[in-house]
């Protein structure tokens, strides 16, 4: 076996590092869950402010819009049932 078969090549910025697999994967699942809670965060204040501008304007509350995205794992489930 190579002895590179436990590595993996990661960019930060406009170089590449060498890391084992385990660190870069566990970097890249940290990155993501950060990125996650920052789109959640968004949305949450991007209602606020859409249903001030709404109230300012004297118009109805938008109907629907304080929906959540589904998770991977209900995708997952809603495309099992659907393909039976």
């Amino acid at each position: 076996p190579s002895p590179h078969t436990d590595k993996a090549m990661v960019c930060f910025g406009s170089m590449f590092v060498e890391l084992p697999k385990a660190k870069a994967r566990e970097m890249l699942r940290q990155d993501q869950e950060q990125l996650d809670e920052e789109i959640s965060n968004l949305r949450k204040e991007l209602r606020v402010k859409v249903n001030r501008l709404y109230e300012a304007q004297g118009k109805p509350e938008l109907k629907g819009f304080n929906l959540n995205p589904m998770s991977a794992e209900e995708m997952k489930l809603i495309n099992r049932i659907v393909e039976g």
